[in-house]
């Protein structure tokens, strides 16, 4: 059982790195570019929050060292992209992003790590709370592509809703959801759980318009309103 929880594990781990370094073609547009455009900074900023989480989780839990491992990469990778919009950004959303890089990434994280590393005495309140927050968030990152599907719907196109990402989502939530399981951590089932299930519903409508051409009024709005997805 050991062997098996360790190998999906490790499964998992590469998934997730795929997952997490999907962005850097949006960031390698936004370095040539010397701008960040319409992208917003926020999904970015709430999955290194969530990453934060989920390290601090995993060095907590005794065993959870995959977990930790994964999303220390993914916290590195976050900070980067994060790094990037503050550079990049124009004045007004480079203070907006500022700001909640400081309420969420170093504020929120802060405040919580004091009072459970210091406050809460007993391990397994301390597991509880971290995990029960990081679900939350993780829940949160893997919604947050959902955005494109309405838009997809309307323009009947994917041209805004990566394959790749939308594959990576699916099988992340998969993996992790079949190691939560063996593993008896329903901190991390649930949320990867319906990860798995939002990444399929996101497959499904990608099947259905991926050979669909977008109306030319659609895709102009679709243009003015672009954000990225993780």
């Amino acid at each position: 059982m050991d062997l098996v929880l360790f190998s999906i594990g490790v499964v998992g781990n590469v998934i997730s790195v795929l997952m997490f370094a999907s962005p850097i073609t949006t960031f390698w547009r936004i370095i040539q570019s010397r701008s960040t455009g319409d992208f917003e900074a926020t999904p970015y900023v709430v999955t290194l929050l969530s990453s934060s989480f989920w390290v601090y989780y995993g060095v907590t839990k005794p065993d959870a060292f995959l977990v930790a491992t994964v999303n220390g990469v993914g916290a590195v990778l976050e900070a980067i992209y994060v790094f990037l919009f503050l550079l990049y950004a124009k004045p007004p959303q480079r203070m907006k992003t500022a700001a909640l890089v400081g309420g969420l990434d170093v504020g929120a994280f802060g405040a919580v790590f004091l009072v459970t590393w210091f406050g809460i005495h007993h391990e397994s309140a301390r597991i509880s709370v971290i995990g029960t927050i990081g679900a939350f968030l993780n829940i949160l990152m893997y919604g947050s592509p959902l955005a494109a599907v309405k838009t997809v719907i309307n323009t009947k196109s994917v041209e805004f809703m990566p394959f790749f990402l939308s594959l990576f989502l699916f099988l992340n939530g998969g993996v992790w959801t079949a190691y939560a399981i063996l593993a008896q951590d329903v901190f991390l089932g649930i949320p990867n759980g319906i990860g798995f299930f939002l990444g399929l519903i996101q497959l499904v409508i990608y099947m259905i318009y991926k050979n669909r051409k977008a109306s030319r009024n659609s895709n102009e709005t679709v243009e003015e309103n672009q954000q990225p997805l993780i």
